[in-house]
């Protein structure tokens, strides 16, 4: 049996599981979306699902990177750490142990298009914990006896980033594509904005964000919908009407290709080739989505068959390109051995060159679709993805019925289109290689 031939034996596996599970719908995906706007205008959703003894919750804010700028980088991912390190009534310490005593959790974290205050627990403490959720959304300390520590931390992960090849190259291709547009930066933020940020700054950004019209809560478990609509509203109706601010409108740079060739220590060389891609609700975005998944699309993927598997150029391949409310980034990534760097980085465009002219055989673009849908099934098999799903698609405007024209979209690709899509998408783009600086 020669090396090939099992590797080429589990990718005929997984794209037969994955086209079983495209056709089934999400596992905890048993019970009808509930959804209701408070009168203060805050948006509350619940799905039944009394599959298993637990509850999740997503409490997502109209607020993130696309609401700062550079001299605020990172400002909301700060705001949201500290949400969660005291309340009125307790301190950090004891919300992490009322957590635990459900039987869950809480944390909280910002990111691009939302931030998110998640929690989960056992059924049974449902309306203890959404007590929980909503003592820390409404009522946070914001202690100014932690910031400082939390501050550093923060910034000590940003220095961090700047001595690891694959964020470097990630952060310089973001850069290179969105130039002074908030998707530039990861939402964790740049150094010299949360060197800036005090406890004043925290508060005003959280009293901006943290209102009822910019707010959504997501609830997915073995609950009744009546109950929990009936907790929030008696929770969170303690908040005046408000309307979520509007998002930075900075736009992204005009497309250009660029090289960045760039020296951090390490034993692999990583080599990021990608560019702006289409918002979620544009038309071309299943398009790209699945131009994404036949190149880098695990073990079926054109990258590691043609890149690693055949021509033994690559440690590691993969592509991304997450859902964003505005048009957002396509990525190709490789990371190989130092001495491969010319001929990886040649072998990287040429994939990319060839889906822009040759169309996807039908049986690449069937086993594709089932990975790509097959994959959005298993991401929502649990109540905290359900949760999260819920209520990011309603804070980013498309609504929880988002997934459902989505699938239908993915399945009623052609070739044609997806060429098109490649064409267009990447025809321009940004190439970083990052390497180990020669040895002395």
């Amino acid at each position: 049996m020669t090396r090939r031939r099992p590797i080429l034996l589990c990718r005929a596996l997984l794209a037969a599981a994955l086209v079983c599970l495209a056709a089934l719908p999400a596992a905890a995906e048993t019970g009808a979306v509930t959804r209701t706007r408070l009168a203060n205008g805050m948006t509350i959703l619940v799905r039944e699902n009394p599959v298993a003894p637990v509850v999740a919750m997503s409490l997502m804010v109209k607020m993130g990177t696309r609401w700062e700028t550079r001299a605020t980088a990172g400002i909301s991912n700060f705001l949201q750490i500290m949400m969660v390190r005291g309340t009125e009534k307790l301190d950090g310490t004891q919300v992490v142990e009322a957590a635990d005593r459900m039987g869950g959790s809480i944390e909280a974290y910002g990111d691009a298009d939302f931030s998110e205050l998640a929690a989960t627990a056992l059924d049974r403490y449902w309306a203890e914990m959404l007590d929980l959720v909503a003592e820390v959304a409404i009522t946070p300390s914001l202690p100014g006896g932690t910031l400082q520590a939390v501050r550093d931390f923060l910034v000590r992960q940003i220095r961090n980033r700047g001595e690891k090849p694959f964020d470097v190259a990630l952060d310089t291709l973001l850069a290179r594509t969105f130039g002074d547009n908030p998707y530039a930066w990861e939402p964790g933020g740049l150094k010299e904005s949360l060197e800036r940020v005090d406890r004043a700054a925290l508060i005003a950004h959280y009293r901006r964000h943290y209102v009822p019209g910019g707010m959504v809560l997501a609830v997915s478990g073995n609950v009744k919908a009546a109950e929990v609509i009936a907790r929030a509203e008696r929770l969170f109706s303690v908040l005046p009407p408000a309307s979520a601010p509007a998002p930075n409108s900075a736009g992204a740079p005009a497309r250009s290709a660029t090289r960045d060739a760039l020296k951090v220590p390490g034993a692999q060389a990583q080599i990021f080739m990608g560019g702006l891609a289409p918002a979620m609700t544009e038309p071309d975005f299943a398009a790209m989505k699945l131009v994404s998944t036949v190149l880098g699309g695990g073990l079926a993927g054109r990258f590691f068959s043609e890149l690693r598997d055949k021509q033994a150029l690559a440690y590691t391949t993969a592509t991304q390109e997450p859902m964003r409310v505005d048009p957002g980034y396509f990525l190709a990534l490789l990371g190989t051995a130092p001495d491969n760097v010319v001929k990886a980085e040649a072998a990287l465009r040429d994939q990319l060159e060839r889906i822009r002219r040759e169309p996807v055989p039908d049986e690449e673009l069937r086993v594709a679709k089932a990975y790509l849908l097959g994959s959005l099934a298993m991401d929502r098999r649990t109540n905290a993805r359900q949760a999260w799903y819920l209520a990011a698609l309603e804070t980013q405007g498309v609504g929880h019925e988002y997934l459902e024209r989505y699938t239908a979209q993915v399945r009623a690709m052609t070739a044609a289109d997806l060429q098109r899509a490649a064409q267009r998408y990447l025809a321009v783009l940004h190439t970083v290689v990052v390497e180990p600086p020669p040895k002395p």
